[in-house]
């Protein structure tokens, strides 16, 4: 893929370009849960300049293609590699960092929220996120992930069957987390801390931005690469 254009999909694309998801976080452009359908639609819905971004991601891959970058293809890689690379990545980071990032979500509020009222909602969509991921992670290691190992070794229409019936509320979980992710950025001003923020703030802030990068990369691992490759 030499130059995108309005044809290919945000998933495609991040499949190739790994970094392209910058971009598109910043344009707020879904490349995991709706990141299958062609940037026209998209930028035709959003009422976005298509010349313009895609510009700005062609001379961004241009540039990018001629340093030196390994890119795994996730397309080629045993289905067991991707499920265990998703569990040791994405769920231990989510593990590891969701109850002490919210003790961060929880300060702020408590000591902020009067004077800004929107930490009211982040601390409640934060821990909506929480309670919602937590279990979704459980189902997912519990029932899905060895299903698919099993599809693995035998493949065969009705193992694919039971897997494509739990994907599709997985997919729908995915989904709604985003949502409260794009909502999460939305009301911090793209994660940007107020003039003057202390140094607990900037630090939320941050580690939220890095939440949703790593929890975007994570379902666009699952709904573009794992569950499609299920047939």
């Amino acid at each position: 893929m030499n130059t995108f254009t309005i044809e290919h999909t945000p998933a495609e694309i991040v499949k190739v370009f790994p970094k392209a998801s910058d971009l598109f976080k910043k344009r707020r452009i879904d490349f995991c849960c709706g990141g299958d359908r062609p940037l026209g639609t998209v930028f035709t819905e959003k009422d976005m300049d298509e010349v313009a971004i895609l510009s700005e991601l062609n001379t961004a891959y241009e540039s990018w293609s001629k340093e030196d970058h390994e890119v795994i293809d996730w397309d080629r890689v045993p289905l067991s590699e991707l499920v265990d690379h998703i569990v040791h990545k994405h769920h231990t980071y989510l593990n590891e960092e969701l109850s002490p990032l919210g003790q961060f979500v929880t300060k702020i509020f408590r000591v902020h929220g009067a004077d800004h009222p929107h930490l009211q909602e982040l601390h409640k969509l934060y821990n909506d996120f929480k309670v919602d991921m937590e279990a979704h992670m459980v189902k997912e290691e519990n029932e899905v992930f060895p299903l698919i190992k099993e599809y693995e070794k035998n493949p065969n229409q009705d193992l694919a069957a039971r897997i494509h019936v739990a994907n599709g509320s997985l997919e729908d979980e995915h989904e709604s987390q985003g949502n409260i992710l794009k909502r999460m950025r939305e009301i911090t001003n793209d994660f940007i801390p107020p003039a003057g923020a202390c140094n607990s703030y900037q630090i939320t802030y941050a580690r939220l931005a890095e939440l949703e990068s790593d929890t975007f990369q994570h379902v666009h691992l699952e709904n573009n690469v794992l569950f499609k490759r299920i047939n």
